[in-house]
Parts: C-alpha cells; structure tokens; sequence
C-alpha cells in the first residue's frame, strides 16, 4: 500500500505518523463503542429501576401512536440493555440503530417541543451520530460478534 496514492499515509504530513494511527485505530473505535455503550446503559439505569417513569416525557413529545407507557417501557430497555449490547459489540447495528432512533426523538424534543434549539439537542445530535457510525459500520474485532463470527 505504500505506492498507492490514496493510501492515508502518503498523504499524511508526518508520515511516520501513518503506523501509529493505524494501530490505535482499531482501539478507538473499540473505545469510542464500549463508552457509548456504558454511558447509554448509565442514562437508562434509572429508567429500566422504573420503567414507567418516562412516561410524562414521552406524553409531552406527542409524536407516538399508542399509549405513553409502551414507549416509556421501550425507551428504558433501549437505553439501558441496547446499551449493554453495545459495549460488549452484540447485535451491535440493530443495537445501535434503536439508541439512534430514540437519540433522534429527543432531539425533536429539545429542539422543537422544548424550543431549546441547538444548544438543547447538540448532545443528542452527538450521540445520535455515534450510534449512526455503528449502524453502519457495527462493532470490530474487539466485540462478542466477531468472537461469534456472525453480524447483523
């Protein structure tokens, strides 16, 4: 790869740097899924203790069919077990695209129900584009899936 023109490390000004950034590369992104995970399964503990308890917030949004208490109940499981599923890297893009989903809900809700704007929804859109980076691409080596051998 070192004649290939594309390749990042003949477009790096410090070439050297090439090598250190492909070995950490998986690492980050190990990184980046495990702590996106814990701090989604710390944001649902509470929820999933009392899983009827969001059931005000998601009245208050207005945008679901059916009753409050169905989407609560499936807010505090996504967060807290969908968070789980994501740090340990299984079913890592289905996972990962019902966080995303309910990432994308709440930025309506600060954005639009709660006029808060950017500055209200930005850690959403944050979180809702980590959870879009691993629909997409799913979890690494370092995951439950790859152990398995099988991905969503």
């Amino acid at each position: 790869m070192a004649n290939d023109p594309i390749h990042p490390s003949n477009r790096l000004i410090i070439p050297a740097l090439g090598s250190i950034y492909g070995g950490l590369g998986t690492f980050a992104e190990t990184l980046l899924r495990v702590v996106a995970g814990l701090a989604l399964v710390t944001h649902g503990f509470p929820k999933i203790m009392n899983p009827l308890g969001p059931v005000g917030l998601v009245e208050t949004i207005g945008l679901f069919p059916g009753p409050a208490a169905f989407w609560a109940v499936l807010l505090s499981v996504t967060e807290f077990f969908g968070g789980i599923l994501i740090a340990i890297g299984l079913l890592t893009r289905p996972a990962a695209f019902a966080a995303m989903i309910a990432l994308l809900v709440t930025v309506y809700f600060h954005w639009i129900v709660s006029s808060e704007g950017y500055a209200g929804a930005e850690k959403s859109i944050l979180w809702a584009t980590i959870m879009f980076y691993f629909v997409i691409r799913g979890a690494n080596a370092h995951s439950v899936d790859a152990r398995i051998g099988k991905t969503f």
